[in-house]
């Protein structure tokens, strides 16, 4: 009852206040304020009476009565949210087209429109993030018109780095929306219990961030909404660009869409002044996310909207000192204020803050609350300390065994020098060779079996000859003939460059790890982990036991055990291709290794040619199986494919491939030079 009289009284209150703004009409723009608040005031107070009505005519108890209207002295905001509570939709979501029933669970997140919830697929137990938006909240016609935009968009898409979705459905009160669930968040979660991230860690979304975003611009699909909250990490720490809800189809210039959407924040100076979306305004965000994850604020943040535009008009901020050099340049490359001044996202990743700092390749999940615990020469640094501790007594022993280390002659230093990253030079276009002089190149090499007998120089130009025979008489396809691998391939599936401290170390996919010392010697840990090869010269091999290690190969043999342990331990396999081995084929070790701003470049004895490239982990294996070279691709999601370098000649290869032997030929140029 007195809940009742309470709702009269409001009522009466209502009429009052609505006297008094037809008295004080057109006095100033708080009378139209308030207007506003008492119809939506008055709405409530009707909807809440027809409310008792139907209660009363249900024949509800009064206590019941009683406790729903008391609801209505709460403040509003939590009586609109309770409209959408979760209470009020039901616990198990039937898709009225399948049949498939769904259990809703936890509240993942709200956004304008819509919550997304956890939800899971009862016949299948799998989880998804179910983003569901009532229907009452786009009865507009271009209000429903952008979520179906939304929807068609999103679903056409397919990339590691951007969230998946998978299916949506209707019923009479939602549209529900499947999509891949990121357990770890998304990365303005882990900003806000971190504060700010390391630099490396930078990187490392950064890089994942560049490969999604890549692939969407490729799609000709601009985000227009890039922020930290739509970076979701999943179970593995691996980031997904999500939220699809102002994405839209990069127009030509004069027909750009000339809506301000978006997180104020991030929005470029060409979006403020209606000039429109181009790529160039999701670069211009990605500028604002890099600075905020490395000093936890956005950089046109402000006390007011008003100032914070007028900052961003002008690429006005701050960069403390505290950031490297290299990661200054990249912001201001980013936030420049002419788009077409700011890099494309090919350029980004060749920057000197990606080439020139450590990239992590995995984080650990701990990353998610608390800083990583690595450092550029950690965790190796902590196993070759322990080696270097077991080898040597005292300081004075490390100290000779260092100098006699680094004493090279001048064709050790030629090697040593390979730890130096060389700067990307444009291979000119070579006169081309007529086909059935490529062929006969091709004869030739088919005889070499094995080129242990020649010298490094002479195994590098024949790989050369034959590789650049090739890209220079193929044509262009994206549909090249694929081959089975029958025979003996070996490949680096972990490897770790120490050089600055004792050399280069490898394994090998039938789990050989071997070691290139700074002194220009080779050793190898076979895969039985009892026997060892030692190479002094080319084609000059010592083999002994590990339980037998002749007294001055000791300082080495202990180098080359806690290689091995290290990447056993702290590394993962590059790709998906498996090893046949046969015993009759001689044994592979590294012969030159180079690193470039883009690539790790791997040249082996018997000609087999290898090239990591650093930006999206794919790779190539070049190799003579049965007297004919075959050419491996490893696609950046680890998938291998497999050519015959004879078919690639006659039908082509696909672009990317294309442009990575390119590349290749490139570096084992560089080095033959």
């Amino acid at each position: 009852m007195v809940s009742c009289l309470s709702l009269a009284n409001r009522e009466k209150s209502c009429c009052r206040f609505q006297r008094d703004v037809r008295e004080g009409a057109g006095r100033s723009e708080e009378w139209v304020q308030i207007v506003a608040w008492k119809r939506r005031l008055h709405s409530e107070l009707k909807t809440r009476q027809t409310l008792m009505e139907v209660q009363r005519s249900s024949g509800l108890q009064q206590t019941n009565m009683c406790e729903s209207t008391q609801r209505s002295g709460e403040p509003r905001r939590k009586r609109m949210d309770e409209r959408g509570a979760p209470s009020e939709m039901a616990r198990i979501i039937t898709d009225p087209a399948t049949g498939k029933c769904y259990c809703r669970g936890k509240v993942l997140g709200k956004g304008g429109f819509a919550k997304c919830y956890e939800m899971t697929d009862l016949s299948t137990s799998k989880v998804y993030a179910a983003k569901i938006i009532p229907h009452a909240r786009v009865s507009k016609p271009h209000q429903r018109e952008k979520i179906d935009r939304e929807i068609e968009l999103h679903r056409a898409l397919n990339h590691r780095h951007v969230v998946h979705f998978y299916h949506h459905f209707e019923d009479k009160e939602n549209i529900y929306i499947l999509l891949e669930y990121c357990s770890r968040k998304s990365l303005a979660h882990i900003l806000k219990a971190r504060k700010v991230l390391t630099e490396p860690e930078v990187r490392y979304y950064l890089r994942q961030i560049v490969s999604g975003l890549k692939y969407l611009h490729e799609q000709e699909i601009l985000h227009r909404d890039l922020k930290l909250g739509n970076f979701f990490v999943s179970e593995s720490m691996e980031l997904k660009v999500g939220d699809f809800g102002l994405a839209a189809k990069l127009e030509p210039v004069g027909n750009r869409r000339k809506t301000i959407c978006g997180t104020p924040n991030y929005l470029s100076p060409e979006v403020l002044n209606k000039q429109g979306h181009g790529c160039e305004s999701d670069i211009w965000a990605l500028g604002c996310v890099m600075y905020t994850m490395l000093l936890g604020r956005p950089p046109f943040e402000t006390t007011n909207l008003k100032e914070t535009y007028k900052c961003i008009r002008e690429a006005r901020y701050s960069l403390p000192s505290s950031l490297s050099p290299q990661a200054k340049q990249l912001i201001s490359n980013l936030l420049a204020k002419i788009p077409e001044d700011r890099p494309n996202l090919e350029h980004i990743l060749r920057h000197d803050f990606f080439t020139q700092g450590f990239s992590p390749e995995r984080l650990p999940v701990s990353c998610c609350h608390s800083a990583p615990d690595f450092h550029i020469s950690s965790p190796a640094k902590s196993f070759f300390k322990k080696a270097a501790a077991a080898l040597f007594g005292g300081k004075r022993d490390k100290v000779r065994y260092y100098e006699t280390l680094n004493k090279l002659t001048k064709e050790e230093e030629e090697i040593y020098k390979l730890q130096h990253d060389l700067e990307k030079t444009v291979i000119g276009q070579q006169q081309s060779k007529n086909l059935s002089q490529v062929r006969k190149t091709f004869s030739i090499c088919k005889s070499v079996s094995c080129l242990e007998d020649n010298t490094t120089g002479s195994v590098a130009e024949t790989v050369a000859t034959v590789l650049r025979g090739c890209l220079e008489n193929m044509p262009t396809t994206n549909d090249a003939p694929l081959t089975s691998s029958s025979g003996s391939l070996q490949w680096v599936t972990k490897w770790v460059d120490y050089s600055n401290k004792y050399g280069f170390g490898y394994q090998l996919s039938d789990h050989t790890v071997g070691v290139l010392f700074n002194n220009g010697t080779h050793m190898s840990l076979l895969p039985d982990r009892k026997t060892i090869h030692y190479y002094a010269e080319l084609g000059q091999r010592s083999v002994f036991p590990t339980c037998e290690v002749p007294e001055h190969f000791v300082g080495q043999v202990t180098v080359l055990k806690y290689f091995s342990l290290y990447m056993e331990e702290n590394l993962m396999d590059g790709g998906d291709l498996g090893t046949i081995t046969d015993a009759h084929m001689p044994r592979l070790y590294l012969l030159q290794w180079l690193k470039s701003d883009r690539a790790l470049m791997m040249l082996f004895n018997d000609g087999t040619f290898q090239v990591n490239f650093y930006h999206d982990h794919t790779k190539i294996i070049l190799c003579c199986q049965r007297d004919e070279y075959v050419l491996t691709y490893i696609n950046e999601e680890r998938v291998s494919k497999t050519y015959k370098l004879s078919s690639l000649l006659t039908s082509g290869c696909p672009t990317d491939l294309h442009q990575r032997l390119l590349y290749s030929l490139n570096m084992l140029l560089q080095r033959c030079s």
